[in-house]
């Protein structure tokens, strides 16, 4: 939990001076979501049974930090109140602490508080110990165990998927993709969850290109019929290919998304399991890439 906070306000430290004049509408997107967020957890705390917290000031302290990071801007006291089940003069108290160890700013003419110094120097001290093969290897193990089947890790650099970790199951077949080995990444069904995930500008720089091997051979795209792959792909949450590139090889993929919800990779599973059951492959495969998503520093609730 706390390495994901950390590694949010790294960003938001250092690119706070940049937000100094945000988008309206942006702004007032993120306003409303929060504000929503705030009615779920009353309602919530209605009907759900009260949790003792274990440390209530740690707890109250890290509410306010996240709070700080969902607004990426500067806030008044009455402001952090405003979404916050906490008095305000426990809010002020909790604030002055963490102002005196640099984990919170205040302008003083503005009134304003933002995220200190201290956060960044935490952050980036999260960031230089990440190891992705190690977060994301008790994921590829589980799904290739269970699947029967070899698990890879993704990393995208420029037009390429990179193998950066895989585990590969107790198959009858051998069935396997080296760690090292670039892959073009407009291939198959990692292609299709990775390019489902980009930014719509992105995406269609992509798909004006004519050299695509989605299905494996480019004669047989379609490019209409992609696109309704890529719409069903955003709302499973996956992509999948049975045979298509490779016969005999069904193949699922999802996307991994880091830092600021930025696509860095995709989670492969491929093997020679029966068709009928790729969904359910698939829904797994979607949820072990949220989980490493949320472990590399995405916020789940964006995504």
């Amino acid at each position: 939990m706390l390495g994901v906070i950390y590694t949010e306000y790294c960003s938001v430290y250092t690119t706070k001076l940049r937000l100094c004049e945000p988008v309206f509408k942006i702004e007032m997107k993120r306003e409303k979501q929060l504000a929503i967020s705030s009615e779920i957890l009353k309602e919530e705390e209605k009907t759900t049974p009260a949790r003792k917290p274990v440390v209530p000031a740690v707890e109250q302290a890290c509410q306010i930090l996240l709070c700080l990071g969902e607004t990426q801007r500067e806030m008044r006291l009455s402001e952090i109140c405003k979404y916050l089940p906490m008095h305000r003069s426990r809010i002020h108290a909790i604030l002055h602490a963490l102002l005196q160890f640099g984990f919170v700013e205040k302008n003083l003419q503005k009134k304003t508080y933002s995220p200190g110094p201290a956060l960044f120097s935490l952050g980036r001290t999260y960031l230089d110990q990440l190891s992705y093969p190690a977060i994301v290897e008790p994921f590829l193990e589980g799904l290739a165990r269970e699947a029967n089947a070899t698990a890879v890790f993704g990393f995208i650099i420029g037009d390429h998927v990179l193998a950066v970790a895989k585990h590969e199951g107790n198959q009858n077949i051998g069935i396997t993709l080296r760690v090292g080995h670039r892959v073009p990444i407009a291939l198959g069904a990692h292609g299709k969850a990775i390019l489902a995930s980009m930014p719509e500008e992105e995406r269609r720089k992509i798909l004006r290109d004519n050299s695509l091997f989605f299905k494996g051979n480019i004669v047989r795209l379609n490019k209409k019929h992609l696109e309704k792959e890529l719409a069903r792909c955003r709302e499973l949450g996956f992509a999948k290919d049975t045979g298509e590139v490779t016969e005999g090889v069904n193949v699922v993929s999802a996307p991994i998304f880091g830092e600021r919800e930025r696509l860095i990779g995709c989670l492969i599973l491929f093997g020679t399991f029966p068709a009928k059951i790729i969904d359910t492959f698939g829904k797994k495969v979607a949820e072990a890439a949220r989980q490493i998503s949320y472990k590399v520093g995405a916020d789940l609730k964006r995504l």
